[in-house]
C-alpha cells in the first residue's frame, strides 16, 4: 500500500492483484488479475443497469439520481447548465462499519 498523505493509505488496483496472488499461491497473476477485473465489471454493468450490488458483511453499491442544476464555470464565473445524472454510491454494511469504529 502506498502513502497518499500522513493520514491517508491508498491500494491501487495493481497492489489489490498482488494482496490476492499472494494470499492465493495456486492461482497465477494472470488469472488473479482476470478475477479482479471480472468482479469489477459486474459490479459496473449491475449499476449501469439500474441495479444495487450488495456484499453481505461489506456494503452495497447503488445509484443515485442528481438532478440537473446551474453550476458555475470555476474560470469566468458564467453559469452553465448541469444536466441530470446518476452517480455511484457505496453504503458500508453493519460488519464494515463496525470494524472502522474499532478503538
Amino acid at each position: 500500500m502506498a502513502a497518499a498523505s500522513s493520514r491517508e493509505i491508498v491500494m491501487i488496483r495493481s497492489e489489490l492483484v498482488q494482496a490476492l496472488s499472494k494470499d492465493n499461491p495456486d492461482l497465477r497473476v494472470d488469472e488473479v488479475e482476470k478475477v479482479v477485473d471480472i468482479f469489477f465489471d459486474e459490479i459496473s454493468n449491475r449499476l449501469a443497469d439500474g441495479g444495487r450490488v450488495e456484499l453481505r458483511g461489506f456494503g452495497a453499491f447503488s445509484t443515485r439520481a442528481r438532478d440537473a442544476r446551474t453550476g458555475r464555470n470555476p474560470r469566468t464565473g458564467d453559469a452553465v447548465p448541469v444536466p441530470a445524472k446518476r452517480v455511484p454510491y457505496f453504503k458500508p454494511g453493519k460488519e464494515m462499519r463496525e470494524r472502522l469504529n474499532t478503538v
